[in-house]
Formats: C-alpha cells, structure tokens, sequence
C-alpha cells in the first residue's frame, strides 16, 4: 500500500479540529482569568465553517495531482488530500456580552463555562476519534507484518 493511502482526510481533519479546540480552550480560559479585569471584552476562535469548507473543497478535489512540499528530506512526500484543511487556522473575534458591567467587562462566566465545557467535550470527541483511526493503522500494520 502507498504510503498516501495511510493517512486519510479523516484523520487530518481530526488532527486539525484537536489543534483548534485547544486555541480556543486557552481563549476561553483567558476570557474566565478576566472575568474582573476592567474593559477586557471576552474573544473565542471561530474555525468551524471555514474547516467545513476545506473539508468540502478537499472531497470534491477527490485524488488532486496537487502535491504538497517536502521541505525536510525526512519528510514523508504524500499527496495533497487534505492541503487545504492544514491551511484553516480560524478566526479570533471578540464576543462582548450583551450587558457589560460598570467597568466595562463584558464577560459572562455562565456562558464562558457552558462553551468551555461544549469545547471540551468536542475536543475529547475528536481525539478518540483520532486515537481509534491511529489504533486501526497500527492493528493493519501489525497484521500485515
């Protein structure tokens, strides 16, 4: 089997989606440290439509002859399956309350605590859902010796 073969958009957009619940876990946990510092306006990483949209244009690219740089000769040459999912990095926006408080902080820890407890249990998901495709290549590689 080609070494392309190995690695499937699947698994890079599970890699991808554990990178950017991680940013957005540490700007989530930045807007909580905050909760009292005056004016400070809460932000979060929104990434999900963009990575939907790569992932589309990457299914619809199908097997592209479109091969990405080895930039390192330990590198692994593979095709571009899922080149435009590695390029999503996701959006910081700022999501000010609809109320401030009197000092100007718009941060509402309820809200903060129900999108960081959502974020992790997406972030969890992924990465079992990752850790069960890189157990299924290590069991094909195992049976196939």
């Amino acid at each position: 089997m080609p070494v392309e073969g190995l690695f499937s958009t699947t698994i890079e957009v599970l890699g991808k989606s554990v990178d950017l619940r991680t940013r957005n876990q540490n700007l989530i946990a930045s807007n909580i440290a905050n909760a009292e510092t005056p004016g400070y306006t809460p932000k979060a990483l929104r990434f999900e439509e963009s990575l939907q949209q790569a992932v589309k244009k990457t299914s619809k690219r199908g097997n592209s002859s479109v091969t990405p740089a080895t930039t390192h000769p330990a590198h692994i040459p593979l095709r571009g399956s899922g080149e435009s999912v590695q390029q999503v990095r996701g959006d910081v926006v700022e999501t000010p309350s609809k109320t401030p408080g009197r000092d100007g902080n718009s941060v509402e820890l309820e809200n903060e605590m129900a999108g960081m407890m959502q974020n992790q249990v997406l972030f969890n998901a992924s990465a079992q859902l990752l850790a069960k495709k890189f157990e299924g290549l290590r069991s094909a590689l195992r049976e196939g010796k």
